[in-house]
């Protein structure tokens, strides 16, 4: 036979079953402890006066079903009436009055303070609690010295006043100490449950967050494809279209000028050049679509291979430095802080004069930042930086293609103080689609 798994704990369980604990006494003293003080009298009582007077049989045996009776009229039935406080007041003094005879005829019935105290905190409101926990204590302390059964003296009278007051502090400072515990235990749950709400709420929004950020970029992507087609078509025009279409030229004044051998050589040599021109062209607009680098390497090892090639040949000495965890990012953010770091260099190296360069990639939990930092001449207007000579897309279209996966571009420099470029784009893994 095999033993009974037990179920794991989830958290916050054993908070609950205090808390369940804590509520069934709250709710047993408050609905049970004025009858708890009449049982005590009424078992005590026949043990000591059994050869007492008739009347006070007779108060007991009137008032003590009264007193249950007013009770569970107020306090024991639900729902409790004198939790308004109109009701409460009422319900209160109607105890004291009716408790004053039964410990007159019975110091025994004194019990019963214990539902005075506990109910004036749980029913008053203000100063009216302390001026209910002092009625009690006084009957306790009438009690306490003998009741009728005692000759008053002005002794007993000073023993009265001091048993009045160790019985308010004690037993009334007993109680408001155990009701002060028991609120803040209640407000404590409030705040568990508003903390237990807000974070489900932030988990909820983190995810709707997550999934607009997602639909977000895949929006950008698809503007970014009309933008590359775009930006292809004008390239294809504006360099291997005219490349064409200058060869042809060149062939047919060729072909025109047979008995020129010189002049159709010359046209030849032409065509020759615009066709290698054409060529170059036609290589560098496939080699802007995707680094091949990347197609071999993680983004960091990639841009770390790319930048030290670029530094050997410029002459500037280059500190690397990857911060945070590296891992996959979809393809478009990956190729954007890679194409970033290219022009970034590429403009370092023909326009800023620079020794130096420090380029750092930044793994944040939502973010990825590409900085790059030169010590060179530096400038005004980083919009009137020129473009690259045919492999870059210059500082305006860089931050085009990083705002197009929803990304942030920010560069900052002054003249003979440097630059600085800092690209942002959103952290999303790559199996995110």
């Amino acid at each position: 036979m095999t033993a009974a798994r037990s179920e794991p704990a989830l958290p916050g369980d054993r908070e609950r079953r205090l808390d369940a604990v804590e509520h069934r006494i709250d709710v047993l003293l408050d609905r049970w402890s004025p009858y708890a003080g009449l049982l005590l009298g009424a078992v005590l009582t026949p043990l000591f006066l059994a050869d007492g007077p008739v009347w006070a049989w007779v108060t007991i045996g009137v008032l003590a079903p009264v007193t249950a009776l007013w009770c569970a009229l107020l306090v024991s039935v639900r729902p409790v009436r004198a939790e308004r406080p109109a009701v409460g007041a009422v319900y209160i003094v109607g105890l004291l009055v009716l408790m004053t005879p039964l410990v007159y005829a019975s110091p025994f019935f004194a019990f019963q303070v214990i539902a005075v105290y506990i109910h004036s905190f749980a029913y008053l409101r203000g100063r009216w609690r302390f001026v209910a926990v002092a009625a009690g204590a006084a009957l306790v302390a009438y009690s306490q010295v003998g009741g009728r059964f005692a000759e008053f003296t002005p002794g007993l009278g000073v023993a009265v006043a001091v048993l009045v007051v160790a019985n308010s502090l004690f037993g009334g400072g007993a109680t408001y100490f155990g009701v002060f515990i028991s609120e803040q235990s209640q407000r404590r749950r409030q705040i568990i449950e508003e903390l237990n709400e807000s974070n489900r709420r932030l988990s909820e929004t983190l995810g709707e967050n997550a999934a607009l950020h997602a639909q977000l970029l895949a929006q950008a992507r698809e503007a970014g494809v009309i933008d590359e087609r775009a930006r292809l078509a004008r390239e294809i025009h504006d360099t291997i279209a005219q490349g064409l279409t200058g060869i042809v030229t060149q062939l047919e004044a060729a072909g025109a000028a047979d008995g020129e051998p010189t002049v159709r050589r010359r046209h030849i040599d032409t065509a020759r050049a615009l066709a290698r021109e054409s060529l170059t062209e036609a290589r560098r607009s496939v080699d802007a679509l995707a680094p091949g680098q990347l197609a071999a390497a993680q983004l960091p090892d990639a841009i770390a291979e790319m930048a030290k090639a670029w530094a050997e040949t410029a002459g500037v000495e280059l500190i690397l430095d990857t911060t945070g965890d590296p891992r996959p990012l979809l393809p478009e953010l990956e190729v954007t802080l890679f194409r970033v770091a290219q022009e970034a260099l590429a403009n370092v190296g023909k326009h800023a004069q620079a020794r130096r360069v420090g380029l750092t990639l930044s793994y944040m939990d939502d973010v990825v930042v590409l900085d790059v930092r030169d010590d060179g001449r530096g400038f005004v207007a980083p919009c009137e930086t020129p473009r690259g000579d045919g492999s870059g897309f210059g500082l305006t279209a860089m931050e085009q293609r990083v705002r197009r996966v929803s990304g942030t571009l920010t560069v900052e420099s002054e003249p003979g103080e440097g630059a600085a470029l800092s690209a942002s784009v959103p952290a999303i893994p790559a199996e995110v689609r």
